[in-house]
């Protein structure tokens, strides 16, 4: 038995956040009914064509869903979803402050009906306040939580490559939606879950916060190093290639300099003895860790830091890494279904053990409403 086969979930849901945070439920064994517009569906189905003619989006975020195509402006679709509804478990949602409301899909109202009920909302910006109504994207959160002014380079501001707002929101509904089931295990009743996305990432932004507000001046757009550790990024060999490494504290320091820079006078040097001291000469510590590694190539260098115990990667490409050998090695990878074929997907980071996890396929604009829709009449 799959850890959640006995929960039904209905999410009315788009874009990234409230998808992917249902999606890991139904990797749970959740029945996940994604209810979608007739037609186009979810707008995300249309970001691009790259898989097999499908939006890469949506094949990461909907496998395992059954897709409903209702018109939630006509009477009759809206009086379907409200009997799926009283019968689920959770209801998802992530339309525009006010929608749901406006729709008959409240939270409040639902759980009238429906006691048991848990109910989660996904905003940008949270139920009230001066920016409720504001309309939020990925990136637009990441600029309004100061992550763009940290991110970069010295020059130029960058933003995360991949949709950190949207998972940082979705983990904190998943989570908060499983906390409320166990909640309602306890009670009998259901409760009302809510995410705004600024929340969720500015919780992410705790440490330059702290640095920022009680050091005086915020951490300094640092590329690919670390802003308040050092030695902490890439380092050029005499390959040509960069070798990212990480030192943590002061001994792992006085290891680098004595068996690997062979400078063991480095290692106890006053200008770099703490962190702040190798921080504030940064540029000294690149100098003497890249003129130590100019006789080496990166994965002779990489060999000599794993020999003492020096942390370090290299930097790989999407293809390098969906051929990464610890992955293999791991078996993570399985096969999903989509209505192009066949995709290669990731194992769930967290598996309960003994469970294989639920990774159904992807569905087709409204590929379920003739079996839902026959499953309401028969419980009518």
């Amino acid at each position: 038995m799959a850890a959640l086969d006995d929960v039904t979930v209905v999410s009315i849901e788009q874009a990234v956040a409230a998808p992917f945070a249902t999606r890991q439920l139904a990797d749970l064994g959740a029945r996940v009914v994604k209810v979608e517009r007739p037609g186009s569906g979810d707008f995300a189905r249309e970001y691009d064509r790259t898989v097999h003619g499908l939006s890469s989006h949506f094949v990461w975020l909907n496998r395992g869903k059954e897709s409903l195509a209702l018109d939630l402006k006509n009477a009759d679709d809206a009086s379907l979803l409200h009997r799926l509804v009283d019968r689920a478990d959770v209801f998802v949602q992530n339309l525009a402050p006010g929608a749901a409301e406006r729709s008959g899909f409240g939270a409040d109202d639902l759980r009238r009906r429906n006691p048991e009920l848990i109910t989660c909302q996904i905003s940008g910006y949270g139920p009230e306040g001066p920016y409720r109504d504001k309309k939020a994207y990925d990136l637009l959160i990441q600029c309004e939580a100061g992550l763009l002014s940290i991110t970069g380079t010295e020059d130029e501001p960058a933003k995360a490559g991949v949709s950190i707002a949207d998972v940082s929101a979705a983990m904190y509904a998943y989570s908060g939606i499983l906390a409320a089931l166990h909640e309602r295990h306890r009670t009998g009743v259901g409760s009302h879950v809510d995410v705004a996305m600024l929340d969720a990432l500015g919780e992410w932004m705790g440490y330059p916060y702290y640095y920022a507000h009680y050091g005086g001046e915020p951490p300094k757009r640092s590329g690919a190093s670390h802003a308040s550790i050092a030695p902490y990024g890439p380092f050029r060999t005499g390959d040509g290639a960069d070798v990212f490494l990480a030192v943590q504290n002061d001994r792992e320091w006085q290891t680098l300099c004595t068996k690997i820079l062979g400078a063991p006078a480095l290692g106890t040097d006053p200008e770099f003895a703490t962190n702040s001291d190798r921080v504030r000469n940064r540029d000294r510590v690149t100098a003497a860790i890249e003129s130590a590694f100019a006789s080496l190539t990166a994965d002779s260098a990489m060999r000599l830091l794993d020999e003492v115990g020096i942390a370090n990667a290299r930097l790989r490409t999407m293809a390098e890494f969906a051929e990464h050998p610890q992955l293999a090695a791991r078996g993570r990878w399985r096969e999903v279904g989509t209505p192009a074929g066949p995709v290669q997907a990731l194992l769930p980071p967290v598996t309960p053990s003994g469970a294989e996890p639920v990774m159904g396929s992807v569905p087709a604009v409204g590929e379920h409403n003739a079996t839902i829709l026959a499953e309401l009449d028969a419980q009518a």
